[in-house]
């Protein structure tokens, strides 16, 4: 199964872009792994919340597939703990999905649209990150499910 973490927007801070370098070459020795950053909206002035998830919507669906199973990275999603994600990646897996794509939407979250694709969503914590802080820990977070599904002393219980 191929995974995907389709973002929205570059990381602009240097030390969330070394960390998710580490993961996404970790990842690589498990399954096929991307890590897609796209572009911006591109509004002018200073523009709403909605105008800004409206705009963002068209670039995240033309980044899927038909086939993708798309799960959103959003703070009402489905909580797990480390080894419940594990699980929860072993078993769309075993379900034969050929291409896992999380996303992580903007400032602002998700336009309708984009949630009306979604077959799933997931929320990694109860607290509230950054759209930029989410990326690293969602890598993290694939690399831990990774390690505890191969039995690997990464994760500690």
């Amino acid at each position: 199964m191929r995974i995907s973490l389709i973002v929205i927007g570059k990381t602009d801070a240097p030390w969330l872009r070394e960390g998710l370098a580490v993961y996404t070459d970790r990842l690589a020795r498990y399954a096929p792994f991307r890590y897609i950053e796209l572009p911006d909206a591109r509004l002018r002035g200073k523009p709403s919340p909605e105008a800004l998830r409206k705009a963002e919507a068209p670039i995240l669906l033309k980044s899927l597939e038909s086939v993708d199973h798309v799960v959103l990275l959003d703070e009402r999603g489905k909580q797990y703990r480390s080894v419940e994600l594990a699980r929860w990646v072993e078993s769309r897996h075993n379900r034969g999905i050929r291409h896992l794509a999380l996303v992580i939407g903007g400032a602002y979250g998700f336009d309708g649209s984009v949630h009306a694709r979604a077959s799933e969503k997931l929320a990694l914590s109860a607290g509230t990150f950054s759209h930029q802080m989410i990326r690293l820990l969602a890598a993290e977070q694939l690399y831990r499910a990774q390690s505890i599904l191969r039995g690997e002393p990464y994760h500690h219980e």
